[in-house]
């Protein structure tokens, strides 16, 4: 699990300080490889047992495990290749190895036994995915309904409960509707899956089930143009999802038989 996953699966448990700390780590990746606990404490402003606290609060061993974590995550003088096709190669590469390695069974099994399926989407690419996500689900029957905005949320959110399940597509996992309404949710106990960018979020931490996407940058042109923001890993994962989702269904029918002839 990378470091943001983790961090968003452990906030609750966070306090203000461990908050700072978090920030600090997650800004300063490439010098949090070689630094010693002692010079992070003083960066923090706190002291070397609050560090220790805090990595034991993500589930790690110590501030030893956070660095390893480090290093296997960012490892030293990573060199991004000038040609920009080399460049997308690799980071096609390497997310797709990321997420077909993931296990989607939490995320299957929460929109197969759901009553009801709503979708949200923060922005205009978030909606093509949202589309395609209908588009996959609908040959499983599985009707997949549109948030159209806030007051469609606030109508559905009267008759929602626990056997609902809603679907938000943000990029930051920061927009003002997805951390209002998924506050909304998680203050009912509904269930929500997020599907945002691999970094801390509000959104993820709110979630009952986080899908993360890697999102780069590749400057193309001259530096003064704007950047290329590669959006397909986002089309990749709900493909694959929805592939390990009908695995998902053949496996519980198979194990449903066998264990009617038992």
């Amino acid at each position: 699990m990378r470091l943001e996953e983790i961090i968003n699966e452990y906030k609750k448990n966070l306090n203000q300080t461990d908050i700072d700390i978090c920030r600090y780590v997650l800004n300063h990746r490439n010098q949090m490889r070689h630094i010693s606990i002692h010079d992070l404490a003083k960066k923090c402003c706190v002291s070397g047992t609050t560090i220790v606290r805090f990595a034991k609060k993500l589930g790690l061993d110590g501030f030893s495990d956070l660095k390893s974590l480090i290093k296997q995550e960012y490892p030293a003088n990573e060199i991004h290749s000038q040609d920009i096709l080399v460049s997308l190669e690799s980071f096609y590469s390497k997310t797709w190895t990321n997420l077909m390695k993931r296990n989607y069974d939490n995320a299957s099994r929460l929109i197969h036994e759901a009553n009801r399926v709503f979708a949200f989407a923060s922005g205009y690419v978030q909606s093509n995915v949202v589309r395609e996500l209908k588009r996959l689900f609908f040959y499983d029957d599985i009707f997949i309904y549109d948030i159209g905005g806030r007051d469609e949320f606030y109508s559905i959110l009267k008759t929602a409960n626990k056997d609902d399940l809603f679907i938000f597509v943000s990029l930051s996992g920061e927009s003002h509707h997805v951390t209002e309404f998924s506050l909304q949710l998680q203050l009912k106990g509904i269930p929500l899956i997020s599907i945002t960018k691999l970094h801390d979020n509000t959104l993820a931490s709110r979630s009952t089930e986080n899908l993360y996407v890697f999102s780069e940058e590749f400057q193309v042109n001259a530096p003064e143009q704007i950047s290329f923001k590669s959006m397909c890993t986002y089309f990749i994962l709900i493909e694959i999802w929805y592939v390990n989702y009908r695995i998902y269904v053949r496996n519980n029918a198979l194990t449903q038989m066998l264990e009617e002839k038992v």
